[in-house]
């Protein structure tokens, strides 16, 4: 019988094959990523696994690199070397497929229609996310109730606090119920009720077996994490 693979292949990908301490087979797979931008390697042979129901943790300085990762493993941006997969699809030659199963926040303030209502932007969204239209309704609604948006729902966009904002994209990340969630610096701007939102989406995704990386450059002890990472000199390593 072969010996169990130690907890270092949970946290870093390397040689096949990957798996995490208690020998589950990883849905995230990011293998020997390079990405230079000018003339500078931001990243420089990234590896990374993690499992289904994982909640990891990306923190690093300013540049580092984090928005970088964050992107490649979106699909909105191409690694120069190296791949990146989810549920078995690659983001490089299987994207549509692949992009179906992610939602990706952006650090900032972008992604909303200013003209359009809160409700109005979920709708659009939704149906940019493939959401069937017999189900868009519903899909709506729930989004609206699970981040304390009801009191918004018919407010445009650029009528709304920062704050609200952030909850609005937030539901927009969460809304076609994805797989893998990505979060960079999800919690800005957010008061502690919207806090408290977020957390719970991500325990809730985490329990029916979804995918988390939250990215932020500094650690933050409420987000309930089970592997933590720091970008450092283009590499990933666990903390």
């Amino acid at each position: 019988m072969s010996a169990r693979p130690s907890a270092d292949a949970a946290l870093v990908a390397g040689d096949q094959p990957r798996f995490d301490p208690d020998g589950r087979a990883p849905a995230l797979i990011v293998e020997e990523v390079t990405k230079v931008l000018g003339k500078r390697a931001i990243l420089d042979g990234v590896d990374l696994a993690l499992p289904a129901g994982t909640t990891a943790w990306i923190s690093g300085g300013n540049g580092a690199g984090k928005t970088t990762l964050m992107r490649l493993m979106a699909g909105l941006i191409v690694a120069d070397r190296g791949t990146v997969s989810f549920d078995g699809l690659r983001v490089d030659t299987d994207r549509r497929a692949y992009q179906t199963k992610v939602g990706f926040l952006a650090a900032g303030d972008s992604g909303l229609y200013a003209r359009l209502t809160v409700r109005q932007n979920l709708d659009f969204w939704a149906g940019l996310a493939f959401v069937p239209r017999s189900r868009r309704r519903a899909t709506v609604a729930r989004a609206v109730e699970r981040f304390g948006l009801t009191d918004l729902a018919s407010r445009r966009a650029d009528r709304l606090s920062l704050g609200q904002r952030q909850r609005v994209r937030l539901a927009l990340t969460f809304l076609h119920a994805p797989r893998l969630v990505l979060l960079d610096e999800p919690s800005a701007s957010l008061d502690d009720d919207g806090v408290a939102l977020l957390l719970s989406a991500v325990d809730e995704h985490a329990a029916t077996g979804g995918t988390t990386v939250w990215c932020a450059p500094a650690r933050q002890t409420e987000v309930r994490h089970n592997r933590a990472f720091v970008v450092r000199d283009g590499r990933l390593e666990p903390v």
